[in-house]
């Protein structure tokens, strides 16, 4: 062997650990989904008094486990947005893209499991299903062809992107109305359902419900088709928030319906009211249960409102909008999704704006 050739041995081994290190980080969403509900556990055991901790230093741990919650789907949302500069992703690459979409979802994914455990008589324990599950999604991922450039994506058809934006926009009627009728529960719970009464009158009439849940499941079926081919692409990362933003609703509208329409209306024949929503007696911090709701519906209302603003930037620019002026609308989109989404939250914790 030459010395030319040695060197150039001796430098691959060199880099060997840095590749080895990077691929690495691909599997970093599925563990951040794995310690997911174990933070939330934690969260809950902080704030009821369990351990030896003192009062103040239960708040600050039960804080950063909160906040080590909201980290978990963000975390993917972070390595999703920054794949977006990949030009043309190896398999292994457009797995972890994936993995790292799916992790966002995993607030809506968890809440799903535990339904579906329920439905199934719990055949296993809710955290082993759970690690489970990722555990063989980082399993899929890294089974990947390590190296090998995947196959030429094309961009969704327009005929597609167009319906789907249409329904979007009949759709987003009710959206507002509902985000609207949870921010009246700032005021109380007589002032929600007073508003919510209102508004059953028309999107719960027989000849409305059923075409709302039609077009709902519409937007799931053209919104994970959309999603999954725009992530085969490289695209700049307003589109690649507009897709994670996407798939979290695609769990989040599924899970959701789900909850209200099958789980609480058909079998335990419950009113979905603000007691429903709020976990009510025990609240949704108080409760070991309820607590995995909190990021489930913060996220919720923030992706949905986010997803909606990334969705008018798209039809403004097409409309030859000055991009500047489009994407500070996004941004100031976004701040607005993250004030009513905290405003929200807030008002199914309990706190109260004093009217009058």
């Amino acid at each position: 062997m030459s010395l030319r050739d040695e060197l150039a041995l001796d430098h691959a081994e060199m880099l060997a650990p840095s590749v080895r290190a990077r691929d690495l980080v691909a599997l970093v969403p599925a563990v951040a989904a794995i310690a997911y509900p174990f933070t939330l556990q934690g969260f809950h055991m902080a704030v009821s008094g369990a351990g030896s901790l003192g009062p103040v230093a239960s708040a600050w741990f039960a804080a950063v486990l909160l906040l080590a919650a909201f980290l978990s789907p963000g975390l993917g949302l972070a390595l999703v947005l920054r794949s977006s500069r990949l030009t043309q992703p190896s398999w292994f690459q457009l797995r972890a893209r994936q993995l790292a979409l799916l992790s966002v979802a995993a607030p809506p994914l968890f809440v799903f499991i535990a339904f579906l455990l329920y439905i199934l008589h719990r055949p296993v324990p809710e955290p082993w299903a759970w690690v489970l599950l990722w555990s063989a999604a980082a399993l899929w991922t890294w089974i990947g062809q390590v190296g090998e450039a995947s196959a030429a994506a094309t961009a969704p058809a327009t005929r597609l992107r167009v319906a789907h934006g249409a329904v979007a926009a009949i759709v987003v009627t009710y959206i507002l109305f509902h985000q609207v009728n949870h921010l009246f529960g700032l005021i109380g719970p007589d002032a929600h359902a007073a508003v919510m009464k209102l508004g059953r009158k028309i999107y719960r009439a027989p000849a409305i419900e059923p075409l709302l849940v039609g077009f709902l499941l519409f937007q799931v079926v053209s919104g994970g088709w959309l999603a999954w081919r725009w992530s085969a692409l490289r695209i700049d990362r307003y589109r690649m928030f507009q897709v994670a933003s996407g798939v979290y609703l695609w769990f989040f509208i599924l899970t959701h319906m789900n909850s209200a329409l099958v789980s609480a209306r058909l079998i335990h024949k419950t009113d979905t009211n603000w007691s429903w929503a709020s976990g009510a007696p025990t609240g949704l911090i108080q409760d070991a249960w309820n607590i995995r709701l909190l990021p489930h519906y913060a996220l919720g209302v923030f992706f949905v409102l986010s997803h909606l603003a990334s969705g008018l930037r798209s039809v403004l620019l097409a409309h030859g909008l000055n991009p500047v002026i489009a994407n500070r609308a996004w941004w100031a989109g976004l701040a607005v999704s993250a004030l009513v989404s905290a405003a929200i939250i807030s008002g199914l914790c309990g706190m109260r704006i004093r009217v009058g």
